[in-house]
């Protein structure tokens, strides 16, 4: 097992160096002049030119690629000209912002879905199996930004319960268990909305899976010698049916730290993907790299931790 994750992370270094370089050029041909954001606008052409120099965008394209790896493989990313700090410094905040918001919206999906799901398998076309059926169309098929704005206005606005946007209450100087319980007090709408969709999503995928696996001559067979309903359920069928639903865990790594775009502009969570959407409207190309290539390296390892996932749940796949 420790030579078979060696070796897929030593067969990831040519990806990672791959996404790097296009991400790098899709950066460099994106339209704006990271200098005239720098500069106040009646700047003259001889303190944009020092300050591209400063910048090290006077320099060949390759070499500007080169430079960047050098520097980043030190734990050095720039520095990001919105914030005037090191994009270092800058991230790490942001990042946890969203953690909080987005395991806290996993952990509440996985824990409902999965069990919603096998019911309505074993409970295929029954009122159950259709109720969620319609649920899970409507919360994958409605946009998050509506329902987003849809719930402030009712909670928020016209009963005055909740919230309407933020982490904490503004000019609060609480801390310690004060501040968490104001932090969960804004966190509700969010989450309400985030766990929605993820619900749908989830019941939808694990009710597939085990309308795949109930389906299978073993699982007759071990009816057939009279176990109960819940041994031939839970112990063979939804062991077997965990390998796509791992899959699908391996893939919400990334959504755990990346956050939700929109959704965060509309509550204006403080979370990654605000400063996300900042650094591509103000052309802030050290901290929209150093997040791109974030992302990237929390999907590979997500894939990662599936493979790997995979071997201990299945005992037929065999990692040489």
């Amino acid at each position: 097992m420790l030579r078979y994750i060696f070796q897929r992370i030593i067969n990831l270094i040519p990806v990672v160096i791959i996404i790097s370089i296009c991400l790098f050029g899709i950066m460099k041909l994106m339209p704006g002049d990271p200098v005239g954001m720098n500069l106040d606008p009646r700047a003259t052409a001889e303190q944009k030119a020092l300050e591209r120099e400063r910048l090290g965008l006077n320099k060949p394209i390759p070499v500007q690629y080169v430079n960047w790896v050098k520097r980043s493989v030190q734990g050095d990313f720039g520095e990001s000209h919105i914030y005037r700090k090191p994009v270092s410094e800058v991230a790490p905040q942001f990042v946890w912002n969203s953690f909080i918001l987005n395991v806290t919206v996993y952990i509440f999906a996985f824990m409902i879905s999965i069990p919603i799901g096998i019911i309505c398998a074993v409970k295929r076309y029954s009122k159950t199996d259709n109720f969620w059926t319609v649920f899970s169309i409507i919360g994958i098929s409605m946009p998050t930004f509506f329902f987003g704005l849809l719930l402030i206005y009712i909670f928020a606005v016209k009963l005055d319960l909740l919230p309407i946007n933020g982490m904490v209450t503004p000019g609060s100087m609480t801390e310690g268990f004060s501040k968490v319980k104001d932090v969960l007090y804004h966190m509700i709408l969010p989450a309400i909305v985030l766990t929605i969709g993820s619900l749908a999503s989830i019941v939808r995928y694990v009710r597939t899976s085990m309308l795949d696996i109930i389906s299978q001559d073993y699982i007759r067979t071990a009816r057939s010698k009279g176990l109960k309903e819940k041994v031939v359920i839970y112990r063979h069928a939804f062991r077997n049916a965990l390998i796509p639903i791992i899959t699908l865990i391996g893939l919400t790594i990334p959504t755990l730290f990346s956050g939700a775009v929109i959704l965060e502009r509309v509550f204006i969570w403080p979370g990654i993907g605000n400063i996300l959407m900042d650094s591509i409207s103000n052309r802030d190309y050290n901290l929209m790299m150093a997040l791109n290539m974030f992302f990237a390296m929390l999907t590979l390892l997500g894939n990662l931790l599936s493979d790997i996932g995979y071997a201990f749940v299945d005992p037929r796949i065999k990692v040489e």
